[in-house]
C-alpha cells in the first residue's frame, strides 16, 4: 500500500515533537528539583547562626551525604549553584511557592513524584512553565551579574532554542551591549522585558556584526570574494549572527537594468518583517559610492522584485570601518539603507559594557 508524504511528514513531526516534549520534561523535572534543594539549603542556613560560616557547614554536610547516593551531581559545587539558583529566581516559581506554603502548613511535599505531578499540570496548554531551559543554560545564566542581560539571554535563549554552547557564544559576542548600544533607554529596558522583538528595519541592525567564527584572521590579506566565500561555508552561523526571522536566498544575485548587469552580494528574506535584506560587502574604505550604490539596488527590488503584499526592502553595507559622518550626510534620515561594521574576533565584553553606560548616561542628561 503506497501512503501519501502528508500522513509520513504529520505522524514524523507528531514523533519528534512528543520526544522533544518528553526531554523537555526531564529538563524541567530537573530544574525545579535543583531549585527546590536550593531553598530547603536557604531554609536550612537561616536556622543557624553566622549565616555565611553554616551554610558552607549545610552544604558539605549534604555533599556528603548526597554523593555517597545519588553522585557527583550533588557535589558541594554544585548544591552552591541550587543555592544560587533559588536566591536569583526565588520569585519565578508559583507552583513549588504553594508547594512549599502547602508544606508550612504540615502538608509536606516529599516526593520527587509529587514534584513531577505539580511540573505535569505546569506544562500542559492550561498554564506557561516556570522555568523554560534545562538545568546546564541555568548554571550559565546565575554568571551573568546584570539582572537585565541576564532576563534577555534566558528570553533568546528559549525562543531562539539555543544550546548552552549557542548561549555562550552570544554571550561572548555581547549580542546584549551591541543591540542595546543601537537603542535608546526604553529601548534597552524593552531587551530586558521582552528580548530582541523585530518590529521595523532597525530593530535588525547591530554593531558590530562579529565574525570570528568565519576563520579568516585580521592580520591576514584577504578579499572581498574570500570574505563571501567564507560567509556563505559558514551560513548557518552567519544567519545565527544576523539574527531573527533570516531566511538566505542567493549570492551574487544579478539583475540587468538598462542593459547592465549588477550583482548583490548576499541576498536575505526576512520572514518577521516581510522584506528583501541586501548585503554588500566591502573591506576597504566606506565611500558615498557604496551606499548610492546600494541605494540602487534597494531601488531596484522594491520597484522589480517585491510584491504589493511585501515591505520596503532594506541595505546593508557592511564594512570594515563604518565613517558615520559620511553616513549621515548621505543618506535621508529614514533611510532603508544602513552602513554596518564588522569583526574578526570577539569583541571585549567590559569595553562595550563601558561604552553602554557612558551613552545611557549622556541619554539621561
Amino acid at each position: 500500500m503506497k501512503l501519501s508524504k502528508s500522513i509520513i511528514e504529520e505522524i514524523r513531526e507528531l514523533i519528534r515533537s512528543a520526544r522533544a516534549n518528553v526531554a523537555r520534561g526531564v529538563d524541567l523535572i530537573q530544574v525545579n528539583t535543583c531549585f527546590e534543594v536550593g531553598r530547603r539549603i536557604i531554609e536550612e542556613e537561616q536556622k543557624g547562626e553566622g549565616r555565611a560560616h553554616y551554610g558552607k557547614a549545610v552544604i558539605k554536610a549534604l555533599a556528603g551525604r548526597l554523593i555517597a547516593e545519588f553522585g557527583s551531581g550533588f557535589s558541594e559545587r554544585n548544591l552552591a549553584y541550587m543555592r544560587a539558583f533559588f536566591q536569583i529566581y526565588r520569585d519565578r516559581n508559583p507552583i513549588l511557592q504553594t508547594a512549599s506554603a502547602k508544606s508550612d502548613s504540615g502538608e509536606k511535599m516529599q516526593t520527587l513524584s509529587a514534584l513531577s505531578e505539580s511540573l505535569v499540570q505546569a506544562i500542559t496548554p492550561l498554564g506557561k512553565p516556570p522555568f523554560t531551559l534545562s538545568w546546564s543554560h541555568y548554571v550559565f545564566l546565575i554568571g551573568i551579574q546584570n539582572p537585565d542581560e541576564r532576563s534577555f539571554y534566558e528570553i533568546e535563549a528559549t525562543q531562539q532554542n539555543w544550546t548552552v554552547r549557542e548561549l555562550q557564544r552570544q554571550f561572548d559576542s555581547s549580542l546584549y551591549e551591541r543591540l542595546a548600544l543601537s537603542r535608546d533607554k526604553n529601548g534597552i529596558r524593552r531587551l530586558a522585558r521582552n528580548g530582541h522583538i523585530i518590529n521595523q528595519s532597525k530593530d535588525l541592525l547591530k554593531e558590530p556584526l562579529v565574525l570570528e567564527f568565519l576563520g579568516l584572521s585580521e592580520q591576514a590579506r584577504y578579499s572581498e570574494t574570500d570574505l563571501e566565500a567564507a560567509i556563505i561555508d559558514h551560513i548557518e552561523r552567519f544567519l545565527l549572527e544576523l539574527g531573527k526571522g533570516f531566511l538566505f536566498e542567493a549570492r551574487q544575485k544579478r539583475f540587468t537594468f538598462d542593459a547592465d548587469h549588477f550583482f548583490v552580494d548576499l541576498v536575505f528574506y526576512n520572514r518577521l518583517l516581510r522584506c528583501y535584506v541586501l548585503i554588500d560587502l566591502k573591506i576597504g574604505k566606506l565611500t558615498h559610492q557604496n551606499l548610492g550604490q546600494m541605494q540602487m539596488y534597494v531601488n531596484y527590488f522594491d520597484r522589480y522584485i517585491k510584491t504589493e503584499t511585501e515591505n520596503a526592502s532594506v541595505g546593508i553595507v557592511l564594512c570594515k570601518n563604518r565613517n558615520g559622518a559620511l553616513v549621515e550626510i548621505t543618506l535621508p534620515k529614514d533611510a532603508n539603507i544602513h552602513a554596518r561594521e564588522y569583526q574578526l574576533y570577539l569583541p571585549s565584553k567590559e569595553a562595550l559594557r563601558r561604552k553602554l553606560i557612558e551613552w545611557v548616561g549622556e541619554a539621561a542628561e
